[in-house]
């Protein structure tokens, strides 16, 4: 967990990077585009002089450049968009920039519209368009067209789906096109539901019908994280959560002995007490020297072992579910870059992949081969669906496939304030935004579980308590159409008061207060 607290630690330059991450793209800008030519500052710097703002339409090309209201100068070079001289937020492959309505734009070479807010870019439809998003739910039949997010025109001619007038990816015999939830759906003549990935030659994933709502067995909704280091009894952390009226409790473990004693303690408390005990099975992908693990049979193999020797010994206190692995999508050896949101598998290192799968694997096999009906989850943050769409089919980062595939029983996400509202987040370049359990409860139809959400440490008693309200108030709404089993806030005590609701045993007032209240009015029936 410590190190996932000092990156959180970091989100200040995090959350503003995140927001700009990929206007076009994803990285800086390219070397071609170093530098300005002299002709074009000049020339820009005049037509500010002469006039003032560009008249409302005027682009790049054909224009050298463009001059907005409040006298910037933009310019375009090596397709990478320049502010009076200095390179415009994250954005490369630009290939237009536009001045309308009193605000830049830009065009990247795959056609996708960002409008600069003042600070980075955002994603958008082309501001000249007529078209608008269609509306949650629209259809082909019975309309003729659907607009996404981002201004492209979906349409369905002799049962093949076109996306402006051209094939889309490899589909045929479509009886049904769907915008749902931030996301284009289709079904086929024989009732098979696909979803658009964007990813491959293919396109599409097989799914199912993501209107349908499905609610998980209740009891378990209202959740925490501990440790099992704390000095608190396995006694006074489960009155502690009665107080609350919280029925889960999260805690991590490894192999070690000391760990699985305490945890073990900690299971027998739960079991008395009718409660759930969630283990995080705490297996990384390294060595004790941080490299690592040589390849997907090693890794396996270790946490295969891990696995086993965890799950055998809680079996007996009636521990039933796990989740193998806490946040390894986002290990500096997994992202390539941390501003990414995950969505596509691109974001991903392709190298280590293989480590990371077979610690994945091994730990699923390893609790699977002592507690056969034990229930098992994998862990993901931000928008990685990328990494779950990979692991779930067999790929890579690169695109190969024929790869072993990763199953799991419950798929488990990490939702911290800086990621975005889960049910409207962010993809690389920010947006447009997605509703995330609607797209695991389609693509993968099991449970779905929020284990780790808070805001950021720096945020006052009072923001924490508002926010926790809101939270649960959107998460309860939402817990019996997207089969949200679970979420369990980080953390009943940190040491301070950063992300605790206790610290020592003394209770943080208003966020303490702020979850009993809500506990106490929305049943968990």
């Amino acid at each position: 967990m410590l190190k996932r607290r000092q990156f959180l630690g970091g989100l200040a330059a995090f959350s503003s990077s995140y927001l700009l991450a990929a206007c076009g793209g994803g990285s800086g800008a390219s070397s071609t585009g170093a530098a300005v030519s002299a002709a074009a500052n000049v020339q820009a710097l005049q037509n500010a002089a002469i006039g003032g703002a560009s008249t409302n339409g005027a682009t790049i090309p054909p224009a050298a450049s463009l001059t907005d209201s409040n006298g910037a100068v933009w310019t375009l070079s090596g397709g990478v968009v320049y502010k009076n001289g200095a390179v415009a937020g994250v954005n490369y492959n630009v290939s237009l920039v536009l001045w309308f309505s009193n605000t830049i734009y830009h065009e990247n070479s795959s056609g996708k519209f960002y409008a600069w807010s003042g600070s980075g870019w955002s994603a958008c439809l082309d501001p000249r368009s007529a078209r608008g998003t269609s509306p949650n739910g629209t259809t082909i039949p019975t309309g003729t067209y659907i607009n996404d997010a981002v201004g492209r025109q979906w349409t369905v001619t002799n049962g093949v789906i076109y996306r402006d007038g051209v094939v889309a990816g490899i589909n045929y015999g479509v009886a049904l096109l769907l915008w749902y939830g931030g996301n284009m759906w289709h079904q086929n003549t024989s009732g098979q539901f696909y979803v658009w990935a964007d990813v491959g030659a293919a396109g599409w994933l097989h799914a199912t019908d993501p209107r349908i709502a499905t609610a998980p067995v209740a009891g378990n909704f209202y959740g925490i994280n501990g440790h099992f280091d704390y000095t608190y009894s396995p006694a006074q952390v489960v009155t502690m959560l009665k107080g609350l009226g919280m029925s889960t409790y999260r805690v991590g473990v490894s192999d070690d002995p000391t760990q699985l004693n305490a945890v073990s303690a900690l299971a027998q408390a739960f079991q008395s007490a009718g409660m759930t005990l969630f283990v995080l099975i705490n297996q990384g992908m390294t060595d004790a020297s941080g490299n690592v693990l040589s390849g997907e049979s090693v890794a396996y193999n270790q946490a295969y072992m891990v696995g086993s020797t965890v799950a055998n010994r809680l079996k007996q206190y009636g521990v039933t579910m796990y989740e193998c692995g806490n946040e390894l999508t986002r290990q500096n050896s997994t992202i390539l870059d941390f501003n990414q949101a995950g969505n596509t598998a691109a974001d991903f290192n392709n190298a280590n992949w293989p480590a990371m799968r077979g610690v994945m694997r091994g730990m699923l096999d390893g609790v699977r081969s002592v507690q056969p009906n034990a229930k098992c989850g994998i862990n993901f943050c931000a928008s990685d669906i990328g990494a779950a769409d990979a692991l779930w089919e067999g790929s890579q980062p690169d695109g190969t496939t024929g790869h072993p595939i990763v199953r799991w029983d419950i798929t488990t996400w990490h939702n911290y304030e800086v990621y975005g509202d889960i049910f409207n987040i962010g993809t690389d370049g920010a947006g447009p935004g997605f509703d995330l359990p609607t797209y695991c409860k389609a693509r993968y139809g099991v449970p779905f579980m929020i284990t780790e959400w808070n805001t950021g440490p720096e945020q006052t008693q009072a923001y924490r308590a508002t926010y926790i309200t809101t939270q649960l108030t959107n998460l309860y709404q939402a817990r019996k159409t997207h089969n949200i089993q679970s979420t369990m806030y980080y953390v009943l005590d940190s040491g301070n008061n950063t992300f605790g609701i206790v610290t020592a045993g003394v209770k943080s007032i208003l966020p303490y207060a702020a979850f009993a209240t809500f506990i106490a009015a929305n049943a968990d029936v």
